[in-house]
């Protein structure tokens, strides 16, 4: 028995690919936002390293507070003053770095992607993983369905 579909059984408009687009432009547009994917990844890593080197400056405090406790207040002076609140790069505390980030390449990067994406697929997103779908899922099967 042959599943049965719908019209309701298909990718919404915003996911189709715009008539007169050929499939290596889809394939392009895909590569330029994959790449944007990869570069929000390395965002988000940007900002563990931030949090994480901000938290392991407050550890080093302690470190400092804990030494100078136990009577070893030379090297406890020694961490506060070559550790505790160091630049990470010359003049700048993580947060500064993320923000030359966020400011320059990244907000680049998201502006161009998006660009293209208007100029050649009318602003439609994810149009290549929308016809990867399609090509994989079994239409008319339950977890199938081409949307909610």
């Amino acid at each position: 028995m042959t599943p049965k579909t719908s019209p309701a059984d298909a990718p919404d408009t915003a996911h189709r690919r715009p008539a007169g687009v050929d499939d290596a432009t889809v394939e392009a547009v895909g590569k330029l936002t994959e790449a944007l994917e990869t570069i929000e990844r390395a965002r988000g890593h940007l900002y563990s390293f931030h949090q994480l080197t901000g938290g392991a400056d407050f550890e080093l405090g302690e470190a400092a507070d804990l030494l100078e406790a136990a009577g070893h207040a030379e090297i406890a002076r020694r961490l506060r003053t070559e550790l505790v609140g160091r630049n990470v790069l010359p003049g700048r505390w993580t947060f500064q770095i993320v923000e030359e980030y966020d400011d320059g390449y990244y907000e680049r990067v998201r502006a161009e992607e998006r660009s293209v994406r208007d100029e050649l697929l009318q602003g439609r997103r994810h149009v290549f993983e929308s016809e990867l779908k399609e090509s994989r899922r079994t239409r008319g099967a339950e977890g199938h369905e081409a949307r909610p």
